[in-house]
């Protein structure tokens, strides 16, 4: 028999029916910046806007905090999270001529 745990029962379901999520058209950006020190920075966000003015202030993250100002370089549009999420990482595994090649077309 299988045990059981203070998180819930055994077979890993939620004990409380969570609500179903209405579905969103909000549109999520992979983008590419370069910092000062010409260093690439690869991310995603859903204000792209919004997302650079925060790594040029110093709350972006810590890999941008002291390397602003930060200048767009790449950005592509994603229609959900994981979407953005999966190329987020396949850009992540190029190497730096692979995005700079990227950012070039």
């Amino acid at each position: 028999m299988a045990q059981r745990n203070s998180f819930g029962p055994a077979c890993g379901k939620p004990s409380v029916k969570m609500p179903k999520r209405k579905p969103t058209s909000i549109t999520w950006h992979v983008y590419i910046i370069e910092c000062k020190d010409g260093l690439l920075y690869t991310g995603i966000t859903n204000n792209l806007e919004r997302r650079i003015k925060a790594h040029n202030s110093g709350n972006g993250g810590r890999f941008t905090k002291y390397r602003a100002p930060v200048k767009l370089r790449y950005a592509e549009d994603c229609p959900t999270k994981p979407e953005a999420l999966k190329r987020e990482a396949q850009i992540k595994r190029l190497e730096r001529p692979q995005k700079l090649s990227l950012i070039k077309k």
